[in-house]
């Protein structure tokens, strides 16, 4: 009789799981349809009453609108070239600050880490006035310095990161230091070919959401110089006119493609890093 009730209690809890499971998918997925198949359909047959689930008919003339009404390409070249810029500084100076908080002994080290942990408390918001006041006053809007350099902070970085480097095996790290390992070579040598997954990890979070970062790049940047994507993206949307939503959807589906590309290819080293050392033994 216990056995039953036991089977019946997993049963009704593997169930449950599932259907959490479906909801959060639905969840996920049905907005994402929804802006693929909007940009797929006609002006019309996107306020039809009531709602297709399919575009009747297909068309293409959203994607081609997004090409020849605003410089996409232009938008694409400034989003690659911050993200990229971005991805390059955090993950260096993330990787070179967990290093000296984890293997360096220096007074003030425990202190420091504290003030970079305060750091993730303050949400970026609060920050803005200061920091726009301040690139405004050296002449840094519509440049690529004034978007970059401000956005540049790694305290998340080197939180993840500076935790990771504390789960290595310290039998390694002071082998390699009895035979001999500078600073340098530790990190590079054997630090970082143990770390990969964390790194790769922390590489593709930074990707998406150096990528996706809208705010300040909004506020640095009012034309197609350097404006990045998700600022072009509120630009079309104000060429069309709110009511006209098939080129912004596509706008937006062709935004999303570079960055789940990447996604896809990378995900199971971003699974491993975010996972690694929460089982040791």
């Amino acid at each position: 009789m216990a056995e039953n009730s036991s089977t019946r209690r997993g049963t009704l809890g593997r169930t449950l799981g599932y259907l959490g499971l479906l909801v959060t998918v639905l969840m996920i997925l049905v907005p994402i349809y929804f802006i693929v198949i909007t940009s797929l359909k006609e002006r019309p047959d996107i306020y039809a009453q009531p709602v297709t689930w399919l575009p009747n008919p297909f068309t293409g003339a959203n994607f081609v609108t997004v090409m020849t009404e605003v410089p996409f390409l232009n938008y694409l070249v400034n989003s690659i070239v911050i993200t990229t810029a971005l991805t390059i500084a955090k993950v260096t100076l993330g990787v070179m600050s967990a290093y000296a908080l984890s293997f360096l002994r220096f007074p003030g080290r425990n202190l420091l880490f504290i003030v970079v942990i305060s750091a993730l408390m303050v949400p970026n918001q609060i920050t803005v006035i200061s920091n726009y006041a301040l690139v405004a006053q050296l002449g840094w809007r519509n440049t690529f310095q004034g978007i970059i350099i401000p956005l540049a902070g790694v305290a998340f970085g080197t939180f993840l990161l500076r935790n990771h480097f504390g789960s290595l095996p310290t039998e390694i790290i002071e082998a390699a230091r009895m035979d001999g390992a500078g600073p340098l070579k530790l990190l590079f040598r054997v630090v970082l070919p143990m770390s990969w997954p964390t790194l790769i990890a922390f590489t593709l979070i930074t990707i998406v959401n150096e990528w996706n970062e809208y705010l300040w790049p909004f506020l640095m940047a009012n034309n197609d110089k350097v404006a990045p994507l998700p600022v072009g993206l509120t630009l079309l949307q104000n060429n069309e006119g709110l009511t006209n939503w098939g080129p912004v959807m596509a706008g937006t589906v062709l935004t999303m493609l570079p960055i789940l590309v990447i996604f896809l290819v990378l995900q199971k080293q971003m699974i491993k890093g975010l996972t690694a050392g929460a089982v040791k033994g």
